[in-house]
C-alpha cells in the first residue's frame, strides 16, 4: 500500500476507534496533570524517632579544625535523646584524653518548611542553627558560624541508620562549600530505648 492510499485508510479507521467502548480519543486538555502542589512532600515531623533512647556514644575529633592538622582526639560517653514539649532533646556526655564535652542539643520541626533546626550549646554558648532535612534516609543540614573570627559554613550529615545504630558528622568550610574538612564523627550504638525519667 503505498502512503496516500495508507493515509486515506487510517482516515477512514478514526472514526470506528473512536466510536468503540475503552477506545474514546481524548483531547490533550482532557488528560489529568499533576500540579506542584498537587504533589505531597513527605511530612518529615517524625524523622527523629528513630533516636529516642540512650546511646553509647564513642567521638573522634579534630583537634584544630582548618588548620591542616591531622590530629584527632577520641571520646567515649552517652547520649540520651527524648522528647520534651514537641522538640527533640539530646544530651551529650562524653570524655577522653582532652577532656569532657557536656552538650545539649535541641532539635525543632517546623510544618510549613518540613525541615529542622538543630540548635547545640556547650560551655554556656548557643551555637547559630543549622537547618535541614533527610532525604532517603539521609539527613543533611547546613548552617553558618564563625570560627577563629572567620565566616564559615558548617554540614551535618546524619546516615548509617540502622535500628540500633547511626553516624553523625560534622564538617566545616572556608571556602564556600567548595571543599569541606570533617572535624567530628560520632557513631551512637543503642543501650536502651525506653528512658526512665524516674
Amino acid at each position: 500500500m503505498n502512503a496516500p492510499n495508507m493515509l486515506i485508510s487510517l482516515m477512514l479507521c478514526a472514526p470506528l476507534l473512536a466510536s468503540q467502548p475503552g477506545r474514546e480519543l481524548l483531547a490533550d486538555t482532557d488528560l489529568p496533570t499533576a500540579s506542584a502542589s498537587d504533589i505531597e512532600e513527605p511530612d518529615g515531623a517524625q524523622d527523629f524517632d528513630f533516636s529516642m533512647g540512650e546511646w553509647r556514644t564513642e567521638v573522634s575529633r579534630l583537634e584544630r579544625p582548618l588548620s591542616d592538622s591531622s590530629e584527632w582526639v577520641e571520646y567515649e560517653g552517652t547520649s540520651i535523646v527524648r522528647e520534651a514539649g514537641g522538640a527533640t532533646l539530646v544530651e551529650l556526655d562524653v570524655e577522653g584524653r582532652a577532656g569532657r564535652i557536656v552538650g545539649l542539643s535541641v532539635r525543632l520541626y517546623n510544618p510549613e518548611s518540613r525541615q529542622w533546626s538543630l540548635n547545640y550549646a556547650s560551655r554556656g554558648t548557643l551555637s547559630p542553627p543549622v537547618i535541614g532535612e533527610f532525604r532517603n534516609g539521609r539527613g543533611e543540614f547546613f548552617g553558618q558560624e564563625t570560627h577563629n573570627g572567620r565566616a564559615i559554613l558548617v554540614r551535618f550529615v546524619i546516615s548509617n541508620l540502622t535500628p540500633d545504630s547511626w553516624r553523625y558528622e560534622q564538617s566545616f568550610s572556608d571556602d564556600g562549600g567548595k571543599t569541606w574538612e570533617v572535624n567530628w564523627i560520632a557513631v551512637d550504638t543503642l543501650e536502651q530505648k525506653e528512658i526512665d525519667d524516674g
